[in-house]
């Protein structure tokens, strides 16, 4: 049986961090409810359309069952009272306070349910100087130092495309700490408030930088640190073709590897002395040649060099296929189908979840859903 399939979560977030966190609960058989305002939340009319829905929204919210409920109306939180009393989990994602307002604060849900575990999400928690200031992805990775340390001064590289913020802030550190608490509940009978701020990952993934500057009083900006280029055995090149290869090759068996399979010339091969002078001779080697050379020539020899894949080269990939990743699939209403967001859930729970998750309708099956739980209130008192 699936680990949480005695689990009742309710999803009261929108866009991505809160509902891609309740997909890996929902994957790993918790029931999860989608509180949503009349209409459906905003992601329901992203493009691309996927027959009667959004392809964006059905990636995220296969296998959810949908309620729309106005939340400012005087009866919401009684009419959602019998669902917040006999739910696990809670993940709400608005701006600090605002549940509150509306009567859905932790204070007051947990003496409905002192049980409840009640995980907010927001861009940098629920108290502090910047608790009420609005954000996203790229401001996160801004304000926490993560950018910079790969941004050249007066260049402005495209965004980049990890939204690390919200899916390594928001997503992943609220499922771990609902498990923790999940945990905690085993013990002490209770659940409790986590507060998830995405801004608060930023310093883990800049985890070698923030111990380098502290040792040497300097901490590095832009192709300074030695993952951000400052080691020719650490980055892209281009080539010939203007496509991308992407070397790792950090380790000395790794480099002496790929320094014979690219000719680089002895002297320099040590390249702490002068690694710009090597960066620069590397990236005329591999410029010389297109891409399918590279990946022909060097792939094999195994030393942490890797052509760029597109996406879509990426999805034909058979090592994802074969690893399970593309089998969770979302249906939506009218039968079509699309590969889901691939979850690196371990392949002993990944058996155990449904290959196929139909997207519900906004608010399709909401007064279902509200009538179950009330029935079985009434069944417990």
């Amino acid at each position: 049986m699936p680990p949480l399939d005695d689990l009742i979560v309710l999803d009261f977030s929108t866009l991505l961090p809160g509902p891609l966190a309740t997909l890996f609960l929902a994957e790993a058989g918790a029931r999860v409810v989608k509180i949503e305002r009349p209409g459906g939340e905003d992601m329901r009319r992203f493009a691309p359309r996927f027959g009667q829905t959004s392809a964006p929204f059905a990636a995220l919210n296969r296998g959810k069952d949908s309620v729309e409920i106005d939340l400012k109306t005087p009866d919401a939180l009684a009419t959602l009272t019998p669902l917040i009393e006999q739910a696990d989990i809670l993940v709400e994602q608005f701006r600090p306070g605002v549940m509150e307002r509306l009567g859905f604060g932790y204070p007051a849900l947990s003496r409905l349910n002192p049980r409840l575990i009640y995980c907010s999400i927001s861009g940098y928690g629920q108290d502090g100087p910047r608790a009420l200031e609005a954000g996203h992805d790229i401001n996160y990775q801004a304000i926490g130092g993560l950018l910079g340390q790969s941004l050249l001064r007066g260049q402005a590289p495209p965004p980049p495309p990890a939204l690390v913020a919200d899916i390594g802030g928001g997503s992943m550190p609220a499922v771990l700490n609902i498990l923790l608490a999940l945990r905690q509940r085993d013990r002490s009978g209770m659940g409790c408030h986590l507060d998830i701020a995405m801004a608060d990952a930023m310093g883990a993934f800049a985890w070698h930088g923030l111990a380098q500057g502290q040792v040497t009083g300097r901490y590095p900006e832009g192709g300074e640190a030695l993952l951000s280029g400052a080691s020719p055995r650490y980055g892209l090149y281009a080539t010939a073709d203007g496509w991308f290869l992407a070397v790792g090759a950090l380790e000395p068996k790794f480099w002496e590897t790929f320094c014979d399979a690219i000719a680089l010339e002895p002297g320099l091969r040590e390249d702490e002395g002068d690694p710009q002078a090597t960066k620069a001779a590397i990236a005329r080697l591999i410029a010389a040649r297109p891409a399918a050379h590279w990946r022909e020539h060097l792939e094999p020899r195994d030393c942490c060099c890797t052509v760029v894949r597109t996406l879509a080269e990426a999805m034909e990939d058979p090592h994802f296929s074969a690893r399970g990743l593309l089998d969770a699939q979302a249906e939506e209403s009218g039968g079509k189908r699309l590969v889901s967001t691939p979850l690196p859930l371990a392949p002993v729970f990944r058996a155990l979840a449904p290959g196929l998750r139909r997207v519900s309708d906004s608010g399709a099956n909401g007064e279902a859903v509200l009538a179950a739980a009330k029935a079985r209130t009434l069944r417990t008192r």
